[in-house]
Parts: C-alpha cells; sequence; structure tokens
C-alpha cells in the first residue's frame, strides 16, 4: 500500500518542481516571453497587459454605431511560449483569443472565441508583422460574393497605447471597407506601480549581469552603501561596482518590499532580498539580505537615489 502511495504522490511532487518562471505570477500578473520561444513572441509585446479601449463596427446600414467601452487584456501564457488575450466589453459580448507563432511558416495564428457565438471549431486569422504593424488575414467573401480576406491591423504602438482596424479587402487589396475601429489607451501607472516594475527590472537585469541597464535604475548622481566599501556615486561607477568579473552566474534575485511610502517626489522604500548565485567552478549558493531605498520621482518615472544593503546569515 505504502509503495502504491508513493507511485501516486510522486507525480504530483515532480509536477510541483516544475520551473514555470514565464507564467503569470504576482511578481509579474502578465507573465514573460520564454527565451526558447520564437523571437516573434515579442511582437505582440506593446499590447501586453490592460488597456481601455473604445469600440466602433458599423450598424446593418453600414452606418457607424455608437462607440462601447471596452478593457483589453493580453498575457504571456503556456510558460512565455504563446499569448491569450481577451475583450471584455459593457454590453456583455466578450471575446479572446489564443496566439502563437508557428516557426515553420513564419506566421502567428490566432484562433479568436466570443461568448456571443461559442462555436467547436475555432475560426483563425493568420499573418504577422508588416513594418511597425502587425497584419492579420482570414478568406471571407464580400456580401456581392467577390474573393477577399477580413483584414485586421495593429498599428500605432506607443507607450499610451496602440489602435487596432478590422476590414474587408480584396485579393489584391487595392480595395478595402473599413467595419470595426478600436482605439486603446493604457491606464497611466500609479506612483507605486512605477516603483515595483522598476524594483522587479532591477532583479531582471542582475539576473542578465547587464550593468548598464542596472545602472540606467538610478538617478545620475545617485549613490549606493555597499557593506564594508566607500559611498559609491553617480552612474558610471554605479556600473562598474554592478559588473560582475569574477566569472559568477546570477540565477535568481527578487526584492521583497516591506512598506513604500511616497513623499511628494521622493519615496523610502524598505525591505529584504533574496537570490542564487553559481560560482565559476559551478557551485550553487543562496544570499538574502535587508535594504532601504530612497527613490526619487523624475519626468513622471522613478528612480534610485539612495541604496544601502547588508547580507544576512
Amino acid at each position: 500500500m505504502k509503495l502504491f502511495y508513493l507511485f501516486l504522490v510522486l507525480p504530483f511532487i515532480a509536477f510541483s518542481q516544475l520551473q514555470m518562471d514565464y507564467e503569470p505570477s504576482a511578481e509579474n500578473p502578465f507573465g514573460k516571453p520564454n527565451p526558447e520561444a520564437p523571437q516573434q513572441i515579442k511582437d505582440f509585446a506593446p499590447m501586453i497587459g490592460t488597456c481601455n479601449c473604445t469600440s466602433t463596427s458599423r450598424n446593418p446600414d453600414q452606418t457607424w454605431a455608437a462607440p462601447q467601452k471596452m478593457t483589453w487584456t493580453y498575457k504571456y501564457i503556456m510558460n512565455g511560449m504563446a499569448i491569450q488575450d481577451e475583450t471584455l466589453k459593457e454590453d456583455g459580448s466578450h471575446s479572446g483569443s489564443i496566439r502563437q507563432f508557428i516557426a515553420d511558416s513564419s506566421k502567428w495564428y490566432v484562433h479568436y472565441y466570443s461568448s456571443n457565438a461559442p462555436t467547436t471549431i475555432l475560426p483563425a486569422w493568420e499573418g504577422g508583422k508588416r513594418g511597425d504593424s502587425i497584419v492579420l488575414y482570414r478568406e471571407q467573401k464580400a456580401p456581392n460574393g467577390t474573393d477577399g480576406f477580413y483584414r485586421i491591423t495593429f498599428k500605432d504602438f506607443s507607450k499610451e497605447g496602440y489602435n487596432w482596424l478590422g476590414e474587408w479587402v480584396n485579393t489584391a487589396e487595392t480595395f478595402s471597407f473599413p467595419t470595426w475601429k478600436i482605439e486603446c489607451k493604457r491606464p497611466k501607472q500609479s506612483d507605486k506601480e512605477i516603483i515595483l516594475k522598476n524594483t522587479a527590472g532591477f532583479s531582471e537585469a542582475y539576473m542578465k549581469e547587464d550593468a548598464a541597464a542596472i545602472a540606467n535604475f538610478y538617478t545620475l548622481d545617485g549613490k549606493i552603501f555597499p557593506g564594508r566599501s566607500d559611498i559609491i556615486s553617480g552612474r558610471e561607477a554605479i556600473k562598474k561596482r554592478w559588473t560582475i568579473t569574477d566569472g559568477r552566474d546570477v540565477l535568481y534575485h527578487k526584492v521583497i518590499p516591506s512598506e513604500i511610502k511616497i513623499i511628494d517626489n521622493y519615496a523610502y522604500d524598505y525591505g529584504y532580498y533574496e537570490g542564487k548565485s553559481l560560482s565559476a567552478d559551478k557551485k550553487e549558493s543562496s544570499f538574502k539580505g535587508k535594504y532601504v531605498i530612497i527613490w526619487k520621482k523624475i519626468n513622471d518615472d522613478w528612480k534610485i537615489y539612495l541604496d544601502i544593503w547588508n547580507g544576512l546569515e
């Protein structure tokens, strides 16, 4: 009986130990792109997260209907190997899709589903990047029987959002008739959200051993206070301090804030950090410590002004 129980439990233990580092999590609520995925996984990076959108489609008489509010959320799924999106509309007509890039055909395939029209076979669009836009197609005849496609275009990407256009086009794409347009704006992040995002970005840059990226998280006159060391001032000096020269690899790093308090254009932040590293002779070790950071707001972003930390046994 004990042997049977062991065989029953072992698969669950093994599954629990799998590293799903790129799935949505508390630290990365929309997941992360998996480095093993095709590089095109980043095509949809400008849409990752949630945007507030205005959707406008045509009435049966081909006039434009009243705009409708909706949210559009994109996230990485399947441990960062694909993308899923979901729209929630004020009239209750929700929808979503699964987006996968297939390297053999060098195309994105987008499988669409909707609460208004459940189906056993999901319709699919295919396409990819065209300049700064993403263009997808699905065969569709015009009402008069003319061959053509329904073409979807994601365009006008910026930090503030993006636009989407759905239109019928003939096979030569010399004629188009737009039937649906969506304008999306990204909600402005709170000061605390920006600090948390930059904190996570710091850890990512440290694990990538990117000293230049780490230095850019500091103000130009930033200062760090490493243990048993003089104060180090300025980005160039900070970059040099964070450059790893002993052959060590950083396997894991995480900052866990205990409190973040914002006071006008400054903020204090204290808590703990933890991590794992691999030495040049392939020995793995863990580390942890405590920290205090003073942040400074510069042009709607938050940079580290003062940074002190000490290791713990």
